[in-house]
């Protein structure tokens, strides 16, 4: 089966707020086997809301409806679903005397605006609310349909889905199952990875493939939808198979870890320790290295010299590296890296030093050219990328393909 969620509030339309509930409601119903094939979100427009439901129980056999139930007039979830449905709302006594009592309970008197909370849909049953004054909806519009209406806030929404919507959807649900297989993957444009993987998954309709890209960051889901468990699960280690041959070892996880917490599962395993020093990324390849818990087991510091005069005077970078080769150059990169190896005592490091823009770059190195260096046991090496985009892509690719460079050399 499948599902749509209708998240309600003009506050989720702002630029700082995220519906993190659709999010999680997403997980729980793909444990049970109900794919979610539509997520909107929709203001506190009754007209608007009224529309978007109606479409979205025209579609979809399940149909969960998140926030708008308060007791305020912009609290319009129940007229609006009422409207879709063709049916009426209903004045519910007993649901009133409760929220009044619960007021009680807090030593204080229920304001008479919540007792819009006490309204409910002709046909649909009230779902408890222990954590706060607003009941939940439920309706069963025939044997293989229903709808149901939380709560906005997740400390009320979570515990309600959990112990009252679960059991009623597991109980008109058929036998169903889903496995997925989440690959990252750098290294390879997006659509370069799909022109190489294409040929493998196309042949399928199930298990189905989604490719999503960010800078220098490429995820791709497999998804099997089967009666059983080991069906799914077969399915998709078939599929993964084969996009794991073709891919390699661009594929850096398979579990949805990031480039980062990889790296460092790597050399937490060797016991070693890792350093930077950075021009153009000005901090940001240290950043991504210690956003990860416990990275105190192997970062061992770094270095933000951004003038020429950092260079030399924190990393040793000869004078004459500079001016004969420029400080975008692979001379200063492995020089870079080969300081702050020196300087840390630690047993890799990397450097970055290229031009972001979007002024600089020269006729051989425009912008987006940038010099990797890695210095390790063995020596110092480097490599030139060219990055395309604005000046904070390039920047996140750069230390992208900083990681990756010191993850390979770790394989």
């Amino acid at each position: 089966m499948n599902a749509e969620i209708v998240a309600v509030g003009s506050e989720l339309l702002t630029a700082g707020k995220v519906d993190t509930n659709s999010l999680w409601l997403t997980a729980e119903l793909n444990a049970i086997g109900v794919e979610v094939v539509s997520k909107c979100v929709i203001g506190d427009d009754r007209g608007r809301l009224t529309v978007a439901i109606a479409g979205s129980v025209a579609r979809s056999p399940i149909v969960i409806v998140t926030g708008g139930l308060g007791p305020t007039e912009d609290d319009v979830t129940r007229d609006a679903v009422a409207a879709a449905l063709g049916r009426t709302l209903e004045f519910r006594q007993e649901i009133c005397d409760w929220i009044a009592a619960r007021f009680a309970s807090f030593g204080r008197a229920m304001a008479e605006n919540n007792k819009r909370q006490a309204y409910v849909i002709g046909g649909f049953e009230a779902l408890d609310n222990p954590n706060g004054t607003a009941p939940g909806l439920w309706c069963n519009l025939d044997a293989s349909r229903a709808v149901a209406l939380l709560p906005g806030p997740p400390r009320e929404l979570k515990p309600m889905f959990t112990a009252l919507c679960l059991p009623r959807l597991r109980a008109m649900l058929p036998p169903m199952h889903i496995a997925v297989k989440h690959y990252r993957v750098t290294g390879i444009g997006e659509s370069d990875l799909d022109q190489m993987i294409a040929p493998a998954y196309t042949p399928y309709t199930n298990p189905v493939t989604t490719v999503l890209a960010a800078p220098g960051d490429i995820q791709v889901y497999l998804r099997a939808r089967c009666d059983t468990e080991a069906e799914a699960q077969g399915l998709v280690d078939e599929l993964g198979a084969k996009v794991e041959t073709i891919l390699g070892d661009r594929i850096y996880s398979n579990d949805g870890r990031t480039l980062e917490t990889v790296l460092g599962d790597l050399l937490r395993a060797r016991a070693a320790t890792v350093s930077v020093a950075e021009s153009c990324t000005g901090g940001l390849l240290g950043g991504r290295i210690t956003a990860v818990a416990g990275s105190s087991d192997y970062f061992a510091g770094g270095f933000l010299t951004y003038s020429n005069e950092m260079k030399q005077s924190l990393l040793g970078v000869p004078a004459e590296t500079l001016a004969r080769h420029t400080a975008v150059s692979t001379e200063t990169a492995e020089a870079m890296a080969a300081g702050a190896r020196q300087r840390t005592a630690s047993t890799f490091a990397l450097s970055i030093t290229g031009y972001a823009g979007p002024d600089g770059g020269t006729e051989a190195d425009p912008v987006g050219t940038v010099y990797i260096g890695l210095a390790s046991p063995d020596g110092v090496e480097s490599r030139r990328v060219r990055l395309f985009g604005d000046r904070q892509r390039i920047r996140q690719m750069a230390a992208n393909a900083a990681l990756d460079l010191l993850r390979r050399r770790l394989l």
